[in-house]
């Protein structure tokens, strides 16, 4: 099987180029192992079929890319691709925030009285200034004017919920998952993990928790997938985050293996 592994643009890597490039360097070592001739090329090179590097008629191709040039060139491919394009792009803060609310996600409360977040809505966080924390509707309004004049006008509001940050790596459905406490490890991305406090560690349903980023996962269209949530004090939870083949860092190798074994039905 010829296998091209598409790798993210680094915009869309803040913090973590070296991290997401290696969850797909250990899928395509494990590919190889099973005799699979795979070709990694970054999405900001991928130009078009001519790139120099570019395998001739790929079976499969592997995608962490999220450029719109990107997507619909995958669109066009005529070739399985691993995530979708369509599923990627529903990964979009605006889109799915629809479709949580639509298939009833569990999700944070539109009002509160601890502060709100908020979040770029036409793509993925790039920058730490597209998750912004406000501590009440004064800051809030001062947050989205600061927004706009970015040239920003589609974003998203929630309510911080107080409670323990949980974040979640998945594959397939009933395959893998996973689920860690980013301040046990002190590992952040922007810093906002630390915003909720140390982990309490409360008890809850974790079945429960796998069933609804499961579902979202299916309805969003992907299959390799990770998120943040949030688990309160008396165990309830909600999803305050999802996105399209995280880099798996607590994890990898784990995830690596059972990616391939989804990749090639094992």
């Amino acid at each position: 099987m010829k296998v091209l592994a598409i790798t993210r643009a680094e915009r869309f890597s803040p913090n973590s180029v070296e991290k997401d490039r290696a969850i797909m360097e250990a899928v395509a070592d494990r590919l190889r192992t099973r005799g699979c001739e795979v070709c990694i090329i970054s999405e900001d090179s991928l130009a078009s079929l001519d790139h120099p590097d570019y395998p001739e008629s790929p079976d499969l191709i592997l995608t962490m890319g999220r450029r719109p040039e990107t997507l619909a060139w995958l669109k066009y491919s005529g070739v399985e691709v691993v995530n979708t394009p369509e599923g990627v792009e529903n990964c979009a803060r605006s889109r799915l925030h629809a479709m949580m609310e639509r298939i009833g996600t569990p999700i944070p409360p539109k009002e509160g009285n601890d502060g709100y977040w908020l979040k770029r809505g036409d793509a993925a966080a790039q920058t730490s200034d597209d998750v912004v924390f406000a501590a009440d509707k004064e800051a809030l309004a001062t947050a989205v004017q600061t927004m706009r004049d970015r040239g920003m006008t589609d974003f998203v509001v929630s309510a911080h919920v107080v409670g323990d940050l949980v974040k979640f790596y998945g594959v397939g459905e009933g395959r893998f998952f996973r689920y860690y406490y980013p301040t046990d490890d002190g590992a952040s991305k922007f810093g906002d993990e630390y915003r909720n406090g140390t982990a309490c560690h409360y008890p809850f349903d974790e079945e429960a928790l796998r069933h609804e980023a499961e579902r979202l996962a299916e309805a969003v269209g992907v299959s390799i997938y990770g998120g943040d949530a949030i688990v309160r004090a008396d165990g309830s939870f909600c999803l305050i985050d999802f996105n399209d083949w995280p880099s798996f860092s607590r994890c990898r190798e784990e995830a690596a293996e059972e990616i391939v074994k989804l990749i090639l039905s094992e």
